[in-house]
């Protein structure tokens, strides 16, 4: 089938508006961009699914955790030193919500020197590095709008003295936008506007990808710590988190904090039908918000940081069942009908991602592993206020970062 009978079938022609204007090249870029599309998310209308049985689930807390810190650390080692455990850092987003239109993780975070949010990861990391006196495979997502300037931007700064022979980029999947009417937009005269698919994707695109038919010992890897890049105090490949979820015999961890408030905007780990999960802040309800067990404390206590540790015999086991998409309404540049490049300052179109909270749900069980929030918990989501850089910079300040 051609793509004029594939698209007037599916009521999206407008996609080859400009089509007789274009050189071979362009023409053919866009035959290539409409065949490889996955038009699966036409048919998604509704972005609410059908939640089941909730309940709190405990965790590894903190006065736990420190009465058994030398046995966790001492298992955590043990794993990295025979390359059993890989890093994954989730880096496809850009720092447009901090005025930065560059890889969030190029952003400068530092004040009297500069500090960029990549290099307050990899300086976490070295720190295992040290400890362990061996280098951690390091994966790292990008997207196709940054993996140019991020892959780019790591030789340019020596890769912050990490050895850029454990370090692997790959490039996460795309699904198409459309508009509040369901239909796909132009990103270019000859591309169609897509956006990455989520957290959730980034197994399928390491699979995909064919990362571990590439890098040497890939056979020897059981555990991945997926990670993302916007809390600059993130601990990676956590030798004490490692250890704590390899004792358990959990097939997967979670690093959490405990909730400042009832009312905190936060996911929290809980248990669903029985299956490890997570309840976002907007779907709890008042009595489950407001619960507490007999010593005082909240029932749903534990909000995710997305700190997770994955078996990757578990992965492997579930990485084809199609997790569910989600909506979100963003604001995305398209080319209008009189061919002119439009930056709406406002959401104008719905994004499509999977969250990797939907593949927690997939596992049997799940170690919540409880961190300082003021020692590990510094997200950089906003210019300004909550979660933003001015709070970030202080947190790093507090934990004797200078910047």
């Amino acid at each position: 089938m051609d793509i004029f009978k594939k698209l007037e079938m599916l009521g999206q022609s407008h996609l080859l508006r400009f089509y007789d204007e274009l050189d071979e090249k362009s023409k053919a870029h866009l035959a290539q961009r409409i065949e490889a599309l996955d038009y699966s998310v036409l048919d998604i209308t509704d972005d609410e699914f059908p939640r089941g049985h909730f309940e709190p689930l405990g965790a590894m807390t903190l006065d736990k955790i420190a009465l058994q810190r030398e046995s966790f650390e001492q298992s955590g080692l043990e794993a990295i030193r025979a390359g059993k455990v890989g890093a994954v850092l989730l880096a496809g987003g850009q720092g447009s919500r901090l005025g930065f239109e560059k890889p969030k993780g190029m952003f400068n975070i530092g004040v009297g020197k500069t500090l960029y949010i990549f290099e307050c990861l990899i300086n976490n990391l070295l720190d295992v590095v040290k400890k362990a006196g061996c280098f951690i495979p390091l994966f790292i997502m990008t997207s196709e709008l940054n993996d140019k300037d991020t892959r780019e931007f790591f030789e340019e700064k020596n890769y912050f003295g990490y050895d850029k022979r454990f370090v692997t980029f790959f490039v996460q999947e795309q699904l198409p936008v459309v508009d509040t009417e369901g239909r796909l937009l132009l990103s270019e005269k000859d591309d169609i506007a897509c956006a990455p698919n989520g957290n959730g994707g980034w197994y399928a695109s390491m699979r995909r990808a064919g990362i571990f038919h590439s890098i040497k010992n890939a056979g020897a890897l059981e555990w991945l710590n997926v990670f993302a890049v916007d809390n600059v105090l993130q601990r990676i490949a956590d030798p004490c988190f490692i250890g704590a979820v390899v004792q358990s015999g959990c097939s997967c961890g979670a690093k959490v904090v405990s909730k400042a408030s009832p009312d905190e905007k936060v996911g929290v780990l809980c248990l669903e039908d029985g299956r490890p999960s997570i309840v976002e802040y907007y779907e709890m309800t008042d009595e489950m918000r407001t619960l507490y067990n007999n010593d005082g404390t909240l029932s749903y206590r534990f909000g995710v940081i997305l700190n997770y540790l994955f078996r990757v015999d578990e992965l492997e086991k579930a990485w084809k069942v199609k997790l569910p998409v989600h909506r979100a309404f963003k604001q995305v540049s398209y080319i209008n009908k009189q061919g002119e490049k439009i930056r709406p300052e406002k959401p104008n179109a719905y994004k499509y991602e999977t969250l990797v909270l939907d593949m927690v749900k997939l596992q049997k069980d799940c170690l919540a592993y409880e961190v300082e929030r003021e020692r590990e918990f510094a997200p950089v989501k906003n210019k300004t206020g909550i979660d933003s850089v001015e709070s970030a910079r202080e947190l790093l300040k507090q934990n004797g970062i200078e910047i």
